[in-house]
Parts: C-alpha cells; sequence; structure tokens
C-alpha cells in the first residue's frame, strides 16, 4: 500500500474550514448541494493523497459552484510589501551573524508562519515577535551538517515555495546560496494557480526572486507539491535535481516519504506536526526526508 498521508484530524480541521464555505448570497438549495459534495470529496479521498491536495479539489468545488474562491490578492501584496520593508535589515543582520547560512535557514523558517490555510489568522504582532526571535530556532545540526555537505557537491537545487510575505525570506536564502555555492543552478518553483495565500508567479515578480534566479509555475493549485499533479516540466526539474529544500507544512504533508534527496524547513503550527515531532506551536524544522520515512 502507498503511504498514509491523509490524517482523520486534517479532515475535521479541512471540514471546520470549508464546509461552510459557500458563497454569501447562495441559496438553501445551493447549499445543501455545496455541502453534500464537499462530503462526497472527503468520502472519496485516498488514504495516500493528503490535506493539500483534498484542499484544491474543495476550492475547485467552490469555484465551479459560486465563481472565485475568497481573494487573497490584498492579503499577499500587504505581506510581500511587509517583508520587503525587512529585507535590507534582515540581510544585515544575516551578514553580521556568525554563520550567515544558518541565520538564513531560521528567517525562512519563521517566515513560514504567514500561513491563512494553517492557521485561522496571522498576528502581525506575533509575526513581528517570531521574526525578532528567528536566531533561536533549534537548527539539527545533523541535517545541517548534511545540507552543506549536499549544496557543496550539488550542481542542481529545486527550491519549492509556500507562501507570500514568507517567499521575501525565501529570496534571501537563495541570493546567500549563490554567493556561496556559484557553481549550483537553482530554480524556485512557485505554485501554478491562486490557492489561499501561497506564492505564485505574480509573488515572484513582486519581491524580486525573478530578477535573481529561475522560477517556474508547478502548473496547479495543490497547497504542496503532489508529484501526481506537478507539469512535466517541473517534475523534470525535480527528478534531475541533486537536492531540495521545501517550504512549509504543504509540501511536506504531500512529499515526505517519496524518497528524494529534500530538505523540508517549515514552522509546526497545527496540533499534528507538533505532536509528530515533538516540539511546541511555531518551532522551526529542518529535516530530510529519509528521516520522515515512518
Amino acid at each position: 500500500m502507498d503511504k498514509i498521508r491523509l490524517n482523520s484530524s486534517c479532515l475535521v480541521c479541512m471540514a471546520e474550514k470549508q464546509l461552510m464555505n459557500y458563497g454569501k448570497d447562495a441559496s438553501e438549495e445551493e447549499r445543501l448541494l455545496y455541502m453534500q459534495k464537499v462530503m462526497k470529496i472527503f468520502a472519496e479521498a485516498k488514504a495516500e493523497e493528503s490535506s493539500p491536495v483534498v484542499t484544491g479539489r474543495i476550492f475547485d468545488l467552490q469555484k465551479e459552484m459560486f465563481g472565485e474562491a475568497e481573494d487573497y490578492a490584498k492579503i499577499k501584496h500587504t505581506y510581500n510589501q511587509m517583508m520587503l520593508e525587512l529585507e535590507s535589515e534582515i540581510e544585515n543582520k544575516i551578514q553580521e551573524s556568525k554563520d550567515p547560512l544558518k541565520r538564513a535557514i531560521q528567517y525562512a523558517m519563521t517566515g513560514n508562519y504567514i500561513d491563512f490555510g494553517a492557521l485561522s489568522s496571522v498576528d502581525n504582532a506575533k509575526l513581528m515577535e517570531l521574526l525578532g526571535q528567528a536566531d533561536k530556532h533549534e537548527v539539527n545540526e545533523e541535517e545541517y551538517k548534511a545540507l552543506k555537505k549536499d549544496l557543496e557537491h550539488g550542481t542542481r537545487l529545486v527550491y519549492l515555495t509556500d507562501n507570500c510575505g514568507e517567499v521575501v525570506l525565501d529570496k534571501i536564502l537563495v541570493k546567500l546560496l549563490k554567493k556561496m555555492y556559484p557553481n549550483l543552478d537553482i530554480t524556485v518553483i512557485v505554485r501554478g494557480e491562486q490557492i489561499l495565500n501561497d506564492a505564485t508567479m505574480e509573488d515572484a515578480v513582486q519581491i524580486g526572486m525573478t530578477d535573481i534566479t529561475k522560477v517556474i509555475r508547478n502548473g496547479n493549485n495543490i497547497a504542496g507539491t503532489w508529484l501526481d499533479a506537478v507539469s512535466d516540466e517541473a517534475l523534470e526539474l525535480i527528478d534531475q535535481a541533486d537536492l531540495l529544500i521545501a517550504k512549509g507544512q504543504g509540501n511536506f504533508e504531500t512529499l515526505y516519504g517519496c524518497g528524494k534527496n529534500i530538505y523540508y524547513m517549515f514552522l509546526c503550527k497545527c496540533q499534528l506536526f507538533t505532536e509528530r515531532f515533538g516540539v511546541k506551536q511555531f518551532e522551526g524544522i529542518l529535516i530530510n526526508d529519509k528521516k520522515c520515512r515512518g
């Protein structure tokens, strides 16, 4: 049997967030039909699929029945701009640290807080607090040492992004990687279509990621990287990569156990993740896929 990625607690969480997420002007008949179809999506979800895959189907249903799903364009622009205004300050702190690469990773982890999918809301004061304490995130030394070795010997890196705002911190890390490892070819992959506040090509252009490295779309609206659904171009790059960096819980959920040399980087935001990794909420994780096959 394929790896079980779908969790019962994830279905409960999705139900709370999406079950009544119909258009405000929907008739009772439309609401009933929508809820029945959502329940059917839950019932037909396969164990080897994950919550981002199921959520994508629900968003497709919302679009089909009620037009466009909730528009995150303004939110995305706001958080991209917020983080751009902090970019120079954060880069200076990274360069002044004893280990700039580790500090850049800590900031990239912290940016994963900006998640309107896993969290019911994003608290700006909490975000600033977490950024101010980014250097407190523990980075597993064994994993960090392995990552540096792979970066030194690798020739192709694929960097899978997650959310708006956070992608600015990803850009800072990518810029540093290009400087430290000039022989490493880096491609950044963003979501192919709008989904929640996940980073798309529009975000990559706004924050300047496209100015420093190659960026492509993954070909779908899943809030993760589901290899069965990515574009041929994205799949070829992923398959040819010596190593991958995958940001966020959604990328972990859709990819873990796939056997590729992936370093996952995220904050544990929900109970499922805090229990799985034995940490407190909003603690950072750096872990290779080979450690996630249980």
